[in-house]
C-alpha cells in the first residue's frame, strides 16, 4: 500500500475514533475523554490532509 493511501486510511480511522472518543466524554460528562477525542479527530485530519499532500505531489 503505498504510504499516501496509508496515511489517508489513518487519518480517516483516528479521525472516526476520536469523534466516538469526544461523543462519549460529551455524554459521560468526562472533559479528558472528550478532549483527546478532539486531539485524537484533528491528528486524524491532519493525517489525511498529509496524504492527499503526498498523493498530489506523488510521492
Amino acid at each position: 500500500m503505498k504510504s499516501s493511501t496509508k496515511d489517508q486510511l489513518q487519518g480517516t480511522v483516528a479521525e472516526a475514533t476520536g469523534a466516538v472518543k469526544q461523543k462519549a466524554g460529551e455524554v459521560l460528562g468526562n472533559r479528558k475523554l472528550e478532549a483527546e477525542g478532539l486531539k485524537q479527530k484533528l491528528e486524524g485530519k491532519v493525517q489525511k490532509t498529509v496524504g492527499k499532500i503526498e498523493k498530489a505531489v506523488g510521492k
